[in-house]
C-alpha cells in the first residue's frame, strides 16, 4: 500500500477553485496549493481575485492564477472553463464554493420570507446551484481523462435541515432565505446525480459546513453555540481537512457522499 503521505500528494494536479476570493475559497485554495496543486482562482470579484492567487503564490510561486467571472452568465462560465483548461493542459479538481449566502446584498434576498423575490430567487439559484452544473458539464472530458477526476461541491447544513430561525430573533443579521436552502439541497441532490452519471471516471462529493464565525452578534453566537455539540462556530481552517480529503486519492473509493463539517450541529 502507499503512504498516506504519498496519497495525499497533489502535485501535477490543476484546480478550479469557484468562489476562490471567499473566505472558504481560501481555505480550498490553501489546501491543494500545500499538496502541491496548481490552482484557477475565479471569482466575479476582480480585485479579491488578483489578491488571492497572489497571496496564494507566496506558498509556491506560480501555483495560482487570477480569472475573472461572473457565473450569473452562462457562457462567460462557460468560455472561462475552456480556456482554463487550455492554459493549465487539463482538469483533475473542481472546488465549487462560490454562493449566494445570508450576508449577500440583494433586495428580495436575506429578508422575511413574504418580502423575498422570484428574481432573488433565480440569481442565487444561477450562482449556487446552476453555475456548479455549468461548470462540471464544461469539464467532464477534461476531469475524466485526468485519472484523478474529483468534484467538490460545497452544500450547507441549511439544504439538509431547516433554519432555525429563533437564532436571529432581535438580531441585526438577515433571515435565511428560502432560495439559499433550496439551492443548497439542490446540490446534495446535484452531487447525487454527477457521482452515478460520472462514475467511474469521476468522484463527485459535497462538503456542508456549518455556520463559520465571522465577527455575528454575540447573542446569535452564544445561541449557535448552545446547540452545536462541540461548542463553537466552526473557522474556515475546519475546512481545509476536507478539501484536501476529498480533492486526493486518500478518498478514492468515495463518491455520492456529503461530508458534514458542522460540529455536530446536525446530529441532535
Amino acid at each position: 500500500m502507499r503512504r498516506l503521505v504519498e496519497m495525499m500528494n497533489l502535485s501535477g494536479r490543476r484546480a478550479i477553485i469557484t468562489g476562490g476570493a471567499g473566505h472558504i475559497g481560501l481555505a480550498a485554495g490553501e489546501a491543494m496549493v500545500e499538496l502541491g496543486a496548481t490552482v484557477a482562482i475565479l471569482d466575479i470579484d476582480k480585485a479579491g481575485c488578483e489578491k488571492r492567487a497572489k497571496d496564494l503564490s507566496q506558498i509556491r510561486p506560480g501555483c495560482a492564477y487570477s480569472v475573472p467571472c461572473d457565473l450569473r452568465d452562462e457562457q462567460a462560465t462557460r468560455g472561462a472553463v475552456k480556456e482554463l483548461i487550455r492554459k493549465l493542459g487539463g482538469l483533475d479538481i473542481v472546488v465549487h464554493s462560490a454562493a449566494y449566502v445570508g450576508t449577500t446584498e440583494m433586495p428580495g434576498w436575506a429578508v422575511p420570507f413574504e418580502q423575498q423575490t422570484v428574481d432573488a430567487w433565480d440569481t442565487a439559484m444561477r450562482v449556487n446551484l446552476t453555475s456548479a452544473f455549468v461548470i462540471v458539464q464544461e469539464a467532464r472530458e477534461s476531469l475524466a481523462m485526468s485519472g484523478h477526476g474529483s468534484v467538490i461541491l460545497f452544500a450547507s447544513t441549511y439544504g439538509v435541515v431547516g433554519p432555525d430561525m429563533r437564532l436571529y430573533t432581535d438580531t441585526s443579521m438577515g433571515r435565511p432565505p428560502a432560495g439559499y436552502s433550496a439551492s443548497k439541497a439542490g446540490v446534495l441532490q446535484l452531487v447525487r446525480y454527477l457521482a452515478t452519471v460520472l462514475a467511474p471516471r469521476v468522484r463527485v462529493n459535497a462538503v456542508t459546513p456549518g455556520g463559520v464565525g465571522r465577527d455575528q452578534p454575540e447573542v446569535f453566537q452564544q445561541r449557535y453555540l448552545s446547540r452545536t455539540p462541540l461548542g463553537r462556530m466552526a473557522v474556515e481552517e475546519d475546512l481545509k481537512g476536507a478539501v484536501a480529503y476529498l480533492a486526493s486519492d486518500i478518498s478514492a473509493y468515495v463518491t455520492g457522499h456529503n461530508l458534514v463539517v458542522d460540529g455536530g450541529w446536525t446530529a441532535w
